[in-house]
């Protein structure tokens, strides 16, 4: 990776914008889970943004957490490297699994969020829409407190019958507004012009 140096202008008020985005109580909420997730085995970061950045940075601890949710186990082969290219692919491979798990495109995060520090608070969206969908899932996977997460909304599909269905088509729905107690009372004939009286 080129290195950079400190943006400018407007590019410096839309990395100030994204980094505002980060969110140090969720972090601790993050890290708590990833721990009760995967074990004591994956350890826990320095606080602040570049020790969560640090932590994840190379796909280990990431993998793990899929593999944790999954019983498959998407990924493989997880193997701790200094080399940047492994690094960042184990990331994919991580990105790759979550999609399958059922994370929506966008929530995911791009490799280079997470491993240049661009965008971390996006880093953390990829990880609440797991959790979400882990204690959405409720299949024996999840651990952790379910409340750290909200529940995404199941499919409720009705059924109604043709008579049903008919009958809801003799109904004026209130959005269309209503006409209760209108009258044409005190209106005059059209035509003629408005009379106009002085006291």
């Amino acid at each position: 990776m080129a290195n950079k140096g400190p943006a400018y202008g407007l590019s410096r008020q839309v990395q100030d914008k994204i980094e505002q985005k980060y969110d140090t109580e969720l972090e601790a909420r993050l890290v708590e889970w990833i721990v009760a997730q995967c074990g004591p085995a994956v350890g826990k970061p320095e606080a602040g943004k570049l020790g969560f950045q640090t932590w994840l940075k190379d796909g280990c601890v990431l993998c793990e957490l899929i593999n944790s949710l999954c019983k498959d186990k998407p990924v493989k082969k997880i193997q701790s490297s200094s080399m940047a290219f492994k690094q960042m692919e184990q990331v994919s491979q991580f990105l790759n699994a979550a999609e399958r798990y059922g994370i929506i495109k966008t929530d995911m995060f791009q490799t280079v969020d997470l491993w240049e520090g661009k965008d971390l608070a996006a880093v953390q969206r990829t990880l609440m829409a797991l959790g979400s969908i882990a204690v959405t899932k409720d299949d024996g996977a999840f651990r952790g407190d379910p409340n750290w997460f909200f529940k995404k909304a199941q499919e409720n599909r009705r059924d109604f019958s043709d008579y049903q269905m008919k009958e809801g088509k003799n109904v004026i729905g209130l959005q269309m507004g209503s006409n209760k107690g209108a009258s044409q009372s005190g209106m005059t004939g059209y035509g003629r012009p408005r009379q106009i009286m002085n006291p």
